[in-house]
């Protein structure tokens, strides 16, 4: 591990220079992202029925697919995102400060994501301005829809308070180093700025840190969406209390796998290893471990329940279940993660960034395996069928498999953006320099 100090003039970095790396990534996303916008129109113009979604057993008797499991996998990351980030700042978890920021970003983008999964599903996207919007004040009590758009709404802008407010020390503190094009934008940020409320801010973000780590397990991926699936008693694949703790594991698993990468990525391009260190790194990869072991216990409680003396239904569903490809890549690639995590505790010399990437990535390919997997036999297994499913199992459509690389693409599109306007690092990050480096205080 690097010995150099780190200085304000390391986390401004991103803001001042670019490398020919930033320009191949970016386009990279761009050219992605824009051809799943067109595919997306393509969508729009012919109808949902080209992703084979539109009637009841086009795809294998199923009517949602992998549009709602991956609008789930982003919720996820987002929750999980700030829920990190409120722990850090709730428990003084100092050693993880420099990843605060860094989840805080990941929330933002990854409920943007969420949110346009909402636009995409509904198939033309004027309803939610002629139906939902005017029927919202009635049906926000009972609708799915209404509910899920609530509560994105509301930690968005939690979120987005929370960034802000901290935020306005970092830009009043090095508005020196930061570009002067986006001067307009920083003196917006710090209006009415004195630091005389910095005491006041930190007791602001203390307390919406603590209102985040509460609502978690009743408004977020411990609350509304898994109710949204385990109240369903004719969906025998859904119900259960359980729901809401494996909806929260597969969230925090997510985000530490997310805010892992992003680290692990700004830390080679920018020579962060002295900021986020290995130390940071290897830390995180144990909190992995341990959220990767939750979601597998909680697995293997849905198991026993559905192969010993089930319910008929409750049965058919675990049967196929464990049969299922998707179900045993999921699995078996979180028993791999466990596995390298388990060898990095036993022996420190396992441990190297490049691996801890490697299983993040592993771990995100199969929680948005098992979500989509979720979603999918909950509709082929209901209890009461009103349609017989056609031959065959569902397949995502080109359609759905571009819109998970366009929205992480636009997602990397938005973070490199904000790399070259904000300080990704907070400066309370970083250690205070003796000579001109030091911060004005």
């Amino acid at each position: 591990m690097s010995s150099k100090k780190a200085t304000p003039r390391d986390i401004v970095r991103p803001t001042q220079s670019t490398s020919k790396w930033y320009y191949i990534v970016g386009a990279v996303a761009t050219v992605v992202a824009l051809v799943w916008v067109v595919l997306w129109g393509w969508q729009l113009e012919h109808g949902l029925v080209v992703t084979g979604l539109a009637d009841w057993g086009s795809g294998g008797g199923v009517t949602w697919g992998l549009y709602i499991g991956a609008f789930i996998w982003w919720v996820g990351i987002a929750h999980g995102g700030i829920i990190l980030s409120a722990a850090v700042r709730l428990f003084g978890m100092d050693r993880y400060l420099p990843v605060a920021r860094l989840a805080e970003l990941l929330t933002i983008g990854a409920l943007s994501m969420a949110g346009l999964y909402i636009v995409i599903h509904t198939g033309r996207p004027d309803r939610l301005v002629t139906s939902v919007v005017p029927s919202y004040p009635w049906t926000v009590q009972t609708s799915p829809l209404a509910w899920d758009i609530t509560v994105i709404t509301l930690y968005f802008v939690l979120t987005a308070t929370y960034l802000a407010l901290t935020l306005r020390y970092d830009v009043h503190r090095l508005r020196d180093k930061l570009p002067d094009h986006f001067g307009p934008l920083y003196s917006v940020i710090t209006i009415g700025y004195s630091e005389r409320e910095d005491k006041i801010i930190e007791r602001m973000v203390w307390w919406l840190a603590l209102g985040i780590i509460v609502l978690a397990p009743l408004l977020l991926h411990g609350g509304v969406i898994p109710w949204l699936f385990s109240l369903l008693p004719s969906m025998p694949g859904w119900q259960g209390a359980i729901q809401g703790p494996q909806f929260l594991s597969i969230a925090l698993t997510s985000a530490i796998a997310g805010v892992i990468i992003m680290a692990a990525t700004l830390r080679r391009a920018y020579d962060w290893d002295h900021i986020l260190t290995d130390d940071v790194l290897r830390g995180l990869t144990m909190w992995l471990g341990l959220f990767s072991l939750l979601f597998i216990w909680l697995q293997l409680q849905q198991v026993i329940n559905g192969v010993y003396a089930p319910a008929v239904d409750a049965g058919t569903v675990t049967a196929a279940k464990l049969v299922n490809p998707v179900y045993i890549f999921a699995i078996g690639t979180m028993v791999l993660v466990l596995s390298y995590i388990f060898a990095q505790a036993v022996r420190a010399s396992v441990f190297t960034p490049a691996r801890s990437v490697t299983v993040s990535l592993l771990a995100l390919a199969a929680t948005l395996s098992e979500k989509v997997l979720f979603v999918v036999e909950g509709l082929e297994y209901p209890t009461f069928s009103l349609y017989e499913a056609v031959p065959g199992h569902y397949f995502p459509s080109i359609f759905e498999l571009a819109s998970v690389a366009g929205t992480v693409a636009l997602c990397t599109l938005f973070f490199m953006a904000v790399l070259k306007v904000f300080p990704v690092i907070e400066l309370h990050a970083v250690e205070e320099h003796d000579d001109d480096e030091e911060v004005s205080t």
